[in-house]
């Protein structure tokens, strides 16, 4: 397999794709730009090494062409990062973006608009009424899939090499993560920041040190089910916690006011306690809550049992005692991983739980223990307690960790490998 390192793009033109879905304001300014500074070290070695640029992405999820979603918003940022102009093609595949890409010279660089305007990118059809029927759905995928083909040969055409640095859609089939790497048998690889991440899950699932925690938060229960029983054939501590507390509790009768709760769940928590405790795994849940009277940062609070919550009243973090509890557990491990905060970390009286747990993780790293840190608010809540360089590493990807995390294979990743 060709690695990004040893590659010499001199003289090539190579296709990258990023993982450019940053946040925009109003305006159409860039609030967070950490995915785009993440790519850099990989365009820069294309640029540096005397090749030329083609940069993919998406943004957004549109449904067709919108100017809300039009890549051209981030050009400016972009090239301001890359210290070189960036070129722009309005269309990803037509005979603009074909004459820019071939006219590029070494150490240019031309970004293509958004590849999700065209539904062939993801291959699912778009515009079918609610009420087509099941033929006519089918039919619609069959003619996306046919079309896909041709969209996929067409964004290659661009290209002599392929570069995916994109982790966080590497979980998706699509035309431009997946596809288009067979057409590149001996010239595609991962870029750096693709490269550290399928290290971090490798050395996370398959080449831990013992004791191994994880910390599991988030508000649903059944979007975490995959997770987390692949996660109890591997870990010693698995800590629950944010809304997930909630349903837990109720399942062994506690009383939780208002909080957050999967009613149909309950039997599916009490399934997952038993299967903790027949693989020998501690399950660690929350002992006491911080509860407010609503929903807002400004609610009246107190602390009490997370299992005689008053009536009108809803967990929305963990209370002092489950800090210690956590952090007792977090700072005797030596392979830590956490996805999800302990509570509304949104909340500025509410964001207690999730720093507690981000400094006994830190602590733990200082002490040798290897932290990886995945999904959008794990990322922010590490970010915003400014430790996320106390951390062994922070993955860029959400949905993408979380699939490898549950044992799948990684459609991006397993395109570049085979």
């Amino acid at each position: 397999m060709q690695t990004i390192e040893k590659y010499n793009f001199k003289g090539k033109k190579a296709f990258v794709r990023v993982d450019f879905n940053v946040p925009l304001d109003e305006n159409f300014h860039i609030t967070d730009d950490t995915r785009i500074r993440a790519a850099l070290p990989t365009l820069k070695k294309i640029l540096a090494d005397g090749g030329s640029l083609i940069i993919g992405s998406h943004l957004g999820r549109p449904k067709g062409v919108t100017d809300k979603y039009s890549l051209k918003h981030i050009l400016p940022h972009v090239s301001d990062l890359l210290g070189v102009k960036v070129q722009f093609a309005n269309d990803c595949i037509s005979a603009d973006a074909a004459a820019k890409a071939k006219a590029l010279k070494p150490g240019e660089a031309l970004l293509l608009e958004n590849l999700r305007f065209y539904a062939e990118e993801e291959g699912k059809p778009r515009g079918l009424a609610d009420d087509a029927s099941e033929e006519e759905k089918a039919a619609a995928k069959k003619a996306v899939k046919a079309s896909q083909k041709e969209f996929t040969k067409k964004l290659a055409a661009l290209a002599d090499c392929y570069v995916n640095d994109a982790f966080g859609t590497a979980h998706r089939a699509h035309a431009s993560t997946a596809l288009i790497a067979d057409y590149f048998p001996n010239d595609k690889m991962f870029g750096y920041l693709m490269e550290k991440e399928v290290k971090a899950v490798q050395k996370i699932m398959n080449d831990y040190q013992r004791p191994f925690t994880a910390i599991m938060g988030g508000s649903k229960v059944s979007t975490k089910i995959d997770v987390i029983e692949n996660l109890l054939t591997k870990v010693d501590n698995l800590i629950i916690t944010g809304g997930m507390t909630y349903t837990f509790t109720k399942a062994q009768g506690g009383n939780i006011g208002k909080s957050l709760c999967e009613d149909d769940k309950l039997d599916l928590a009490l399934e997952l306690m038993k299967k903790a405790k027949e693989k020998g795994v501690k399950l660690v849940l929350a002992v006491d809550a911080k509860i407010a009277d609503s929903f807002s940062n400004d609610a009246h609070t107190k602390f009490c049992k997370v299992d005689v919550i008053p009536d009108d009243w809803e967990g929305l973090d963990i209370g002092p005692e489950t800090e210690k509890l956590y952090a007792e557990v977090i700072k005797n491990s030596k392979t830590i991983l956490w996805n999800g905060p302990t509570g509304v970390f949104e909340f500025e009286n509410f964001t207690h739980g999730s720093r507690s747990v981000a400094e006994a993780i830190a602590e733990a790293t200082k002490e040798g223990a290897y932290s990886l840190i995945g999904g959008g608010d794990s990322v922010a809540c590490i970010n915003k307690f400014g430790l996320a360089n106390q951390v062994s590493y922070v993955s860029t990807g959400g949905g993408a960790l979380l699939e490898a995390i549950e044992g799948k294979v990684l459609p991006g990743i397993a395109a570049i490998e085979k």
